[in-house]
């Protein structure tokens, strides 16, 4: 017995509106009510009614709705349901929000849960696939049009993407490089200081390690023992690092329209400079190989195009790892693991699900279609890079053997890296502020208000499959590269949650916005390389020439870095997810708190970047999309 005050929240973007009618009901503990309601959901809108009812419900459990089609059969877009529940016995209104945030189709009935209820097991379909052997597992479609609805771009999204794709195509020759890149990415590319920087705070950040001996790989030839001593003081000093390339070493070069491409496994040593400036050492394009003579080693001391040949060959190399390994790999497929194992393993009521589902939005829909038209036979990768034909495969095999959880880990993936405390990474500094507040303000306070302790976590045996679903079926058996099979503590949820967070935004935010800036300038980071790599000093500037990219492929290069990283106009952005799954107080103050964190660091990061000749922004939170849709 009470007053029931209905609304109904309808998507508001394309095509979500319904021409059908729908019917509700509300499910108490002692009995259910079904409501003369009878409305046409409109794109947008919100349908407010009131009923009395005379039956006694007892406490809401669940909100039950059909769609009823006629002659048309429309889908229907529902956010959410909310009731505020009035009874005699009750000082003041009750509300309870019941999140749909997915698309109604059909005319069966679907119930919708509370976040307020106990754990309900309702897992939404979905299945994993073996897209090529060695590499993480993906969700089960060939095309985009095999994903469920409720995993595809919104209508809005669609017409943006292919309209972009177009584009950038036709575009691709007419670009003002002045109006799209820093200056000093045009200016400065030569520059021996600024080619060290990207290592620090580029496109790629991801390459650079302090050394702690020198690498065996290194032989240093008769006569240069002075350079000998001095990478053996700088090491003595902790100011040596490295960047080592020897994961393309062997990968078969492609062949692009007849004509062979090449490719280098460079290995580059670095000196940190008290001023903060990070420059090159030394330069070996190839490593050591029986048989083989002991391959050269490129200096700033030698003329300047051999010099800067080297420097060219080192950042085709550094483009095609950023690519494979540190975006696609590490954020991309496995955003998707965690997306896949998500839908499987943990009901539509089950508190990380909610957590966690905002994070992957449209990232089924862009991975997909990038195994169709990206690294797809005949795809982008395979016309214009050196690393297509299949060679790119082979790097996302062997890049996949060799990850581990906590290279997925950032704070300890930096400190392995020895990257620590240097003023100058200013990407360093804004991933671990990030990682902080998104497990301190976020994470740990949605886990601590739905697991009091840490028993909780361990009888959880729907976090305890889904743990062991990534770990075991995503990933293949990735225990023994230190991913957990299991939860015993809080602790440890909080971290993996952090990790899965951290990776669906923050990171790929770092590797992939980053691309337009530095690689719309072709000979800063060419895509493919057309000579095989010098083995003298004696380079010409028709050398150079002759080792670039052609035209159209260049073309093409332009058009791809710019469809990648650019602005979504649609963008979702972190911690401001339009998915309302938690209507608790406490939740909300959590969300709450972690938006004024974020707006902090906005302000700290802004406040740091008026100081420096190159400001680094990639990890602006305002810049940072919640989920990978690009």
């Amino acid at each position: 017995m009470g007053r029931y005050r209905v609304r109904v929240d309808t998507g508001n973007f394309v095509f979500a509106a319904s021409a059908n009618q729908v019917q509700l009901w509300l499910v108490g503990h002692h009995s259910e009510a079904k409501l003369g309601l009878w409305f046409h959901p409109a794109r947008g809108q919100m349908e407010d009614f009131e009923v009395d009812l005379k039956e006694d419900l007892g406490p809401l459990l669940f909100v039950k709705l059909q769609k009823i089609h006629l002659l048309l059969k429309d889908a229907w877009f529902c956010n959410h349901i909310t009731v505020w529940v009035s009874e005699k016995n009750m000082e003041e209104e009750q509300e309870i929000l019941f999140p749909c945030y997915r698309w109604v189709q059909g005319d069966g009935i679907i119930c919708l849960f509370s976040d307020l209820l106990i754990f309900h097991s309702m897992v939404l379909p979905s299945s994993w696939n073996t897209w090529r052997k060695g590499l993480p597992l993906t969700v089960d479609a060939m095309t985009e049009k095999d994903l469920p609805l409720d995993m595809r771009f919104h209508e809005d999204k669609k017409i943006d993407f292919v309209g972009a794709e177009l584009q950038g195509i036709e575009s691709s020759g007419s670009y003002d490089l002045s109006l799209l890149l820093p200056e000093r990415v045009c200016e400065s590319w030569k520059d021996d200081d600024f080619f060290g920087y990207q290592f620090l705070n580029g496109a790629n950040p991801t390459m650079l390690r302090r050394s702690t001996s020198l690498p065996t790989r290194l032989v240093i030839p008769p006569g240069a023992e002075e350079l000998q001593t001095q990478l053996e003081r700088k090491l003595q000093v902790g100011c040596l690092f490295e960047a080592d390339f020897s994961l393309l070493d062997g990968i078969q070069p492609n062949v692009i329209q007849g004509e062979r491409q090449y490719l280098a496994a460079p290995l580059v040593m670095f000196k940190m400079e008290p001023d903060g400036k990070l420059l090159p050492m030394v330069i070996q394009l190839q490593p050591p190989c029986s048989g083989s003579p002991v391959p050269p080693l490129f200096l700033p001391s030698d003329p300047s195009l051999t010099w800067l040949l080297a420097k060219i060959w080192v950042k085709n190399s550094d483009l095609q790892l950023h690519e494979l390994q540190a975006h696609l790999l590490k954020t991309h497929l496995m955003a998707e693991v965690f997306a896949v194992a998500t839908m499987r393993c943990l009901s539509g009521m089950h508190p990380i699900f909610k957590l966690l589902v905002p994070h992957f939005r449209y990232t089924m829909e862009i991975n997909t279609r990038a195994r169709t038209s990206l690294i797809s036979e005949g795809g982008i990768f395979d016309q214009v890079t050196n690393t297509g034909g299949g060679g790119h495969l082979d790097i996302l095999r062997r890049a996949t053997a060799c990850l581990t959880y906590r290279s997925l880990c950032l704070p300890n993936d930096l400190a392995d890296r020895g990257l620590l405390g240097i003023p100058s990474a200013l990407y360093v500094h804004d991933v671990l502020r990030l990682w902080d507040i998104i497990f301190s303000r976020y994470v740990q306070g949605i886990v601590h208000l739905h697991y009091s302790g840490d028993k909780d976590v361990q009888d959880d045996s729907e976090l305890q499959a889904w743990c062991r679903e990534i770990t075991e079926i995503g990933l293949g058996g990735a225990q023994d590269r230190g991913f957990p099979v299991s939860f015993k503590s809080r602790a440890e949820l909080c971290h993996f949650l952090t990790m899965c967070i951290f990776t669906s935004s923050a990171q790929h935010s770092a590797v992939s916005q980053g691309q337009q800036d530095w690689y719309t300038w072709v000979p800063n980071a060419p895509d493919t390389m057309r000579q095989p790599p010098p083995t003298t000093k004696d380079v010409t500037l028709e050398m150079v020439m002759a080792t670039m990219p052609k035209v159209y492929q260049s073309c093409l290069q332009i058009a791809m870095t710019w469809l990648l990283s650019r602005v979504q106009p649609n963008r979702v952005l972190l911690g401001y997810p339009k998915e309302e799954y938690f209507s608790g107080p406490e939740s909300k103050a959590v969300l709450s708190r972690f938006q004024e964190d974020l707006d902090i660091l906005e302000r700290e990061i802004v406040a740091r970047n008026e100081g420096l000749d190159l400001p680094y922004e990639y990890l602006l939170p305002s810049r940072i999309e919640n989920s990978i849709t690009i």
